[in-house]
């Protein structure tokens, strides 16, 4: 254990300083708002495209969903990650990419508040779109934090959870404070490419475990497999090998709907789509970020799906959260390579938990300094101004989103899901509709995002005063694709009995369409 601590610490140490490194040179860059926010809509293929993939995925979809996926479902968790790949990542690129580039510059818009401001003329929306984002981007941020924080105490077990989470507060403030988006895009760039060699190395490694087997092994060692009797959680080896997930079906549905068709309202993915420089780095980016999704998504669910052989069918004493810690630690554990590997493995997922935690820092500091607080005192505030509030509210967003982590929150996939259903569910109809139709208008705009806010608030409360919350938390992706599906659906449905808007200004908008690279 004291070799992989050592491991662990030296990687982390060369890490930090690469890191902070990036954030210094990137400084330069980001002494205006738009380098600051959007990296001077000047972000190359392959940056964008790792910036995207590593904010979709965080520590938890490793320790929360993957674990508790893989765990509950086997191999059918695997179409999560294909989901993810194919709907979340791919067809997002494909539809809202070029469209979304084009209309943010054409208004000169910098955030999702922003875009619903110039693009439906109401900074009413623009104000009650930023309270969104930074209340339900909190528990977000939280729920990162403390995916990632239980996985280091795994490894440091005299070391309490919460000193992780306050190291990786510091870090991430560190250079996203000091480089912006420039910064965040190029850790991005760094961090995708340790995600990718540590989730092939960790899946190698897993597959060639004794209790294993290989994938040969893995399928008939499922099949054959037999729940304890004291299993919490009895499963039985035709569940864990049903490719489609058996008796949780509909769960496995939800979940892939949830976290696939999130992505196209959650502002800090779609920002990613402003900074983009033109069309070919679109194509480009498209064909990239969709591999490394493929790549990180189905690996991680692979690597879940091995738990219950590996882990003898005996939950972890920290429940599902624990699952995959006791996997690496398991797996990992003996002889220097494998010490090596679990240093790596860790420096992997805090990557993919520091890049999401960036993004999501980045999108409610922004939605605040920029969108909030002008908008709310009804003056111009000074682009210098904008950007001390920005990095001030940067450093304020994570200290909040360390103090709710430290909070004994349980369930962290169900924290994560309801702020993803609720952020997306609100945004995702006015939004899209936004790109593609003249006709929508500012009060079906607002009518989408209030329908999805309300979805998820009002089945919550519901189901909580009549069952408990931990009942509202396991219809957390329910809820959100319903919020999602109304948001959707609300938005035309009221801009046909609602006041045009003026067709002048429209037309002038979706001129950007037409207009010359």
């Amino acid at each position: 254990m004291q070799d992989a601590q050592l491991y662990t610490i030296i990687a982390l140490c060369i890490y930090a300083i690469a890191m902070a490194l990036i954030g210094c040179i990137s400084y330069g860059k980001s002494k205006t708002l738009d380098g600051f926010l959007i990296g001077g809509r000047n972000i190359g293929a392959w940056v964008t495209a790792f910036a995207y993939g590593t904010t979709y995925f965080s520590a938890v979809v490793f320790v929360g969903y993957a674990g508790q996926h893989g765990w509950n479902i086997g191999i059918g968790s695997i179409w999560i990650g294909i989901g993810n790949a194919v709907l979340g990542c791919l067809l997002s690129w494909l539809l809202f990419a070029n469209r979304t580039r084009k209309m943010t510059k054409k208004l000169n818009a910098r955030t999702m508040p922003d875009y619903f401001e110039k693009r439906y003329d109401s900074k009413g929306m623009k104000i009650f779109s930023a309270a969104i984002i930074f209340i339900f981007l909190v528990p977000y941020s939280a729920a990162v934090y403390k995916g990632l924080g239980s996985l280091f105490s795994a490894v440091f077990p005299g070391v309490e959870t919460w000193v992780w989470m306050l190291i990786i507060a510091c870090l991430t403030a560190v250079y996203l404070v000091a480089g912006g988006y420039v910064a965040t895009a190029y850790t991005d760039l760094v961090q995708g490419i340790i995600m990718i060699v540590g989730v092939i190395c960790l899946v190698v490694t897993v597959l060639g475990h004794d209790s294993v087997g290989g994938i040969s092994g893995l399928i008939e060692n499922l099949r054959n497999f037999q729940s304890l009797p004291d299993d919490p959680n009895p499963t039985t080896g035709a569940q864990l090998t049903n490719i489609f997930g058996g008796s949780s079906f509909k769960f496995l549905c939800f979940n892939i709907m949830l976290t696939s068709f999130g992505t196209w309202g959650l502002p800090q993915m779609i920002g990613k789509f402003y900074a983009i420089k033109d069309t070919a780095a679109i194509k480009r980016g498209t064909i990239i970020s969709t591999l490394f999704c493929v790549i990180i998504g189905c690996g991680a669910y692979l690597i879940g799906s091995t738990s219950r052989l590996i882990l003898g069918g005996v939950l972890p004493e920290g429940g599902i959260d624990a699952v995959i810690p006791a996997v690496l630690m398991e797996v990992l554990s003996g002889g220097t390579l494998g010490i090596i590997l679990l240093a790596i493995i860790m420096i992997l997922l805090l990557s993919a938990s520091m890049s999401t935690l960036e993004a999501v820092v980045l999108t409610s500091a922004s939605a605040v300094a920029v969108d909030l607080i002008p908008a709310v005192r009804k003056k111009e505030t000074k682009p210098e101004t904008q950007m001390l509030l920005t990095r001030l509210l940067c450093l304020a967003f994570v200290a909040c989103s360390f103090i709710f982590a430290t909070q004994n929150i349980p369930i962290i996939v169900s924290l994560m899901s309801f702020s993803w259903g609720v952020v997306s569910g609100c945004f995702i109809g006015p939004y899209i509709w936004g790109l593609f139709s003249k006709k929508i208008t500012k009060i079906g705009a607002y009518a989408g995002i209030l329908s999805g806010l309300l979805t998820v608030g009002i089945t919550t409360l519901v189901i909580t005063l009549n069952s408990g919350f931990s009942s509202a938390a396991a219809k957390s992706p329910e809820m959100g694709v319903a919020a999602m599906a109304v948001s959707f659906v609300v938005v035309p449905l009221v801009s046909l009995v609602t006041k045009k808007p003026d067709a002048k200004k429209v037309d002038e908008i979706f001129e950007c369409y037409n207009e010359a690279e």
